[in-house]
């Protein structure tokens, strides 16, 4: 039996928009991937409906004791409040860093690639995200679109990026062939 893909989903403490978390979740465990999630500090972590507070979710690995070695490929779900929190981690970003330095594949949704950007891997890229990532994108040396999903290859390793919970359908399925579960 050939072993399990495991794809780790990095959130911050609160702010997630949960549906960019638990619908590619859902995707992944029916793809048969084994979803993993990783905050900063082991406990729970709040999610949102847009502003509003929804279900909390256990953290299975701290940031400081995650080794990219373990997984796959890494999932960013959204929300402002995650995604600006998130980037603030530095072992979020090293994270982030020593994945796509190894090859492996990413899937961003909204603004989810804040994290990319503050990890320095969008250079050369093409991506889509929320509108108001755009300038920030194209800053740090991206190319930004806005289409329901952007799947890029470049710099050796994928990229898998969309704008919003509408896009959800055609980033599961664009994320769960990069995992190499689709």
């Amino acid at each position: 039996m050939a072993e399990q893909k495991k794809i780790a989903f990095l959130v911050a403490d609160e702010g997630i928009e949960q549906i960019e978390l638990t619908d590619p979740w859902q995707h992944v465990e029916k793809a048969g991937g084994v979803p993993r999630l990783l905050g900063p500090k082991l406990g729970t972590v709040q999610g949102y409906n847009h502003l509003t507070p929804a279900d909390t979710f256990d953290v299975d690995v701290a940031f400081a004791d995650a080794v990219d070695g373990d997984y796959d490929a890494l999932v960013i779900p959204g929300g402002v409040a995650n995604s600006d929190l998130l980037r603030m981690q530095p072992d979020a970003v090293r994270i982030v860093q020593e994945h796509v330095a190894a090859g492996k594949p990413v899937a961003a949704i909204c603004h989810g690639p804040w994290l990319l950007v503050e990890a320095d891997v969008v250079r050369g890229k093409m991506l889509t995200s929320f509108p108001s990532l755009k300038t920030d994108i194209r800053n740090a040396g991206g190319s930004w679109d806005d289409v329901e999903v952007q799947v890029c290859v470049m710099n050796g390793w994928t990229l898998v990026t969309s704008r919003n919970p509408g896009d959800l359908e055609d980033f599961n399925r664009e994320s769960l062939k990069a995992f190499g579960l689709g």
